[in-house]
């Protein structure tokens, strides 16, 4: 019985651990979306602005964002969007889809990446927070 005790109280204080970071990582990633917001939205009143808006962002194939006029190297990249694909991308945009219409000189730092990977994988397609 106090093994068993032993090990829940393991597994509960690793969930809080886990938990506690990914928050860090997604308060990070939103201080890095200040880069971003002069182009992108998020969240339920997002639109597309100069870029495409991000909600749904995780999973989605690139291009395919309603409404937004994109370049045919975007639409022909034939990404789907997951956290390495966002990571490599963001590292340098022009380098991972040459002919993008995006100039933004990257963000080369893999933990803010990361925290802003964290940011965008929240939102829903309907800009709701998972």
């Amino acid at each position: 019985m106090r093994r068993l005790i032993l090990s829940a109280r393991v597994v509960i204080t690793s969930s809080i651990a886990a938990s506690a970071a990914l928050a860090q990582d997604i308060a990070a990633g939103k201080t890095s979306f200040n880069k971003c917001m002069a182009c992108h939205a998020v969240g339920q009143s997002a639109k597309n602005k100069v870029g495409p808006e991000l909600n749904g962002l995780d999973g989605r194939h690139s291009g395919t964002a309603e409404g937004y006029s994109y370049s045919d190297a975007n639409k022909n990249s034939g990404i789907t969007w997951n956290e390495a694909q966002f990571k490599d991308y963001i590292k340098d945009p022009t380098a991972k889809i040459p002919g993008t219409k995006l100039v933004f000189a990257g963000i080369k730092n893999e933990k803010e990446a990361g925290g802003l990977w964290a940011f965008l994988a929240q939102y829903d397609k309907d800009g709701k927070i998972k």
